[in-house]
């Protein structure tokens, strides 16, 4: 990961944009903090600092936390009360978390600090900064949040390594924190009060991973209509059901962009010529062909949904108890992660569709009674050779998997903390699966991707379309065109990661882009 080429991401007082948080987690960019945002942080201090000497009690400042939150803790153990709550709270489980995902959950938790809104030291908020441009990956453990208070255990396996504590990757296993932060010139942080709430009550992780997966899923639609397109030529499928004026009749905006891209893959196409006329036999299409944008437009509706939650979720303060405007510290709720982890839920769902389609368009290709003329599973001497056969094979059981990946997590709330907590979001577990529906609704279209592209090839000498044409051309240089049966798994391998690298996206976007 590095963040070389890329400009610093501000972090100031305002809200981060989405873009802004994949180019941190992903592509490694720095961060600077604004001058104004630290100023702020000082003046705020300054009411922490009253209250802590006040003999009021205050949630987080002077008492325990959680169920322990009426107990009130002496000044003089208050450094020892930050200390064990960021200990006790960093009780995950299970194998680390992806280095992207603990760099959004970073910078998130960094964004809300600058807010001013937490009460943390300017110094916090530079500590966490430098450890985020240091590239060093705190380890943080799949299991442990239940979404509320917050992401609570993997953020406070972030907060622990601020500490000196708790491990980091590295390229041969995890190393001490402690070990690698002298190797970097990093000093471990001593938490006043306050700051071990502020570092640990928000929602930063399973939001990162939901704009992650937006930005993912952007790609991956896209290219779902560009496989459907394909299917639908490689099957003699007419173009005709894409018509605009015919999806003007049901005006959903991404069944109307869904369409679009279909029609302007399949412009210019020999292949969809050929049976245009009069005396075409084919009345109707399977609706695996005929819908695609009706499946592919709801789900990018629901994408648009869910990119609205993401961009006010990038604009709030998420902590408890929250400094405000006049120094008040008052409680609240804000900390919950239902509005996250329903949509997480809902994309989870739209994955799970987009994909089952895509997989009936892929076995339509390979059953010779209903391919119209392409032989049997596209092998190149049939009963000699299998062909794609066990592909669809690999792609139903990745169907099925995305289909267990779309059981909601957010009903599944459990009580904890002897019934403080007794309803939580499970965001965090939405998030963790709908990582992985992304990851399978990649292969599931890299499938499809090359089971349309061989299709193509065998309806020669008829050409396909410009678009889907130079899409085949682009995957000939990573597969083979029809022959013998060879290994078929690295030809999946190969062209999956054609998909995820984004490179079949920026041949849409180049000479052969929509019109």
């Amino acid at each position: 990961m590095t963040g070389i080429g890329t400009r610093p991401v501000l972090v100031g007082a305002g809200g981060l944009t989405a873009s802004e948080v994949v180019a941190v987690a992903r592509y490694g960019a720095m961060v600077e903090l604004s001058e104004d945002g630290l100023a702020r942080l000082e003046q705020v201090r300054r009411h922490i600092d009253e209250l802590a000497h006040s003999s009021r009690p205050v949630y987080g400042v002077s008492t325990g936390f959680g169920a322990l939150a009426l107990r009130h803790i002496a000044p003089e153990r208050r450094t020892d009360l930050q200390r064990s709550l960021i200990r006790s709270h960093a009780a995950g489980a299970g194998a680390p978390v992806e280095p992207e995902v603990v760099r959004a959950m970073m910078l998130l938790r960094l964004r809300t600090l600058m807010t001013g809104h937490t009460g943390v030291r300017p110094g916090t908020a530079v500590a966490l900064a430098r450890l985020l441009d240091s590239g060093l990956i705190p380890v943080v453990p799949e299991y442990g949040s239940l979404g509320c208070s917050g992401d609570l255990a993997p953020l406070a396996a972030v907060a622990l390594a601020l500490m000196g504590e708790g491990s980091v990757l590295g390229p041969r296993g995890p190393r001490p924190m402690a070990q690698v932060m002298a190797e970097h010139g990093l000093t471990p942080l001593t938490l006043a009060e306050k700051e071990g709430l502020a570092l640990t009550n928000g929602t930063d992780g399973m939001l990162g991973m939901l704009l992650l997966a937006i930005h993912d899923l952007h790609r991956l639609f896209d290219i779902a209509d560009l496989t459907a397109a394909m299917s639908v030529e490689a099957q003699l499928g007419t173009d005709r059901v894409f018509a605009a004026d015919l999806q003007e009749l049901r005006p959903h905006p991404g069944q109307a962009i869904s369409a679009k891209g279909i029609r302007a893959a399949l412009a210019g196409s020999e292949i969809v010529a050929s049976h245009r006329g009069d005396d075409c036999t084919r009345v109707q299409d399977a609706y695996s062909l005929r819908c695609a944008p009706q499946v592919h437009g709801a789900a990018r509706d629901t994408l648009a949904y869910a990119s609205t939650v993401a961009d006010r979720e990038l604009c709030s303060a998420i902590d408890n108890p929250v400094v405000l405007s006049d120094g008040r510290v008052e409680s609240n709720g804000n900390f919950h992660g239902a509005p996250v982890g329903y949509v997480l839920d809902f994309l989870a769902i739209a994955i799970a569709d987009v994909a089952s389609i895509a997989e009936r368009r892929t076995d339509r290709m390979l059953d010779v009674h209903r391919s119209h003329g392409l032989p049997a599973f596209l092998a190149a001497d049939p009963g000699v050779d299998s062909g794609y056969m066990i592909a669809q094979y690999t792609q139903a059981g990745v169907v099925s998997e995305l289909k267990r990946c779309a059981v909601p997590a957010s009903v599944d709330s459990i009580p904890s903390s002897a019934m403080q907590e007794d309803h939580v979001s499970m965001g965090w577990a939405a998030a963790r699966k709908l990582r992985r529906a992304v990851d399978g609704l990649t292969t599931v279209l890299g499938i499809e991707l090359l089971t349309a592209t061989r299709a193509l090839d065998f309806r020669a000498p008829l050409r396909p379309a410009p678009v889907t044409g130079a899409v085949r051309d682009l995957v000939r240089t990573r597969v083979p065109g029809p022959g013998p049966d060879r290994h078929l798994a690295p030809d999946i391998a190969a062209v999956t990661d054609l998909v995820r690298s984004g490179a079949v996206n920026q041949l849409l976007e180049q000479g052969v882009s929509r019109s």
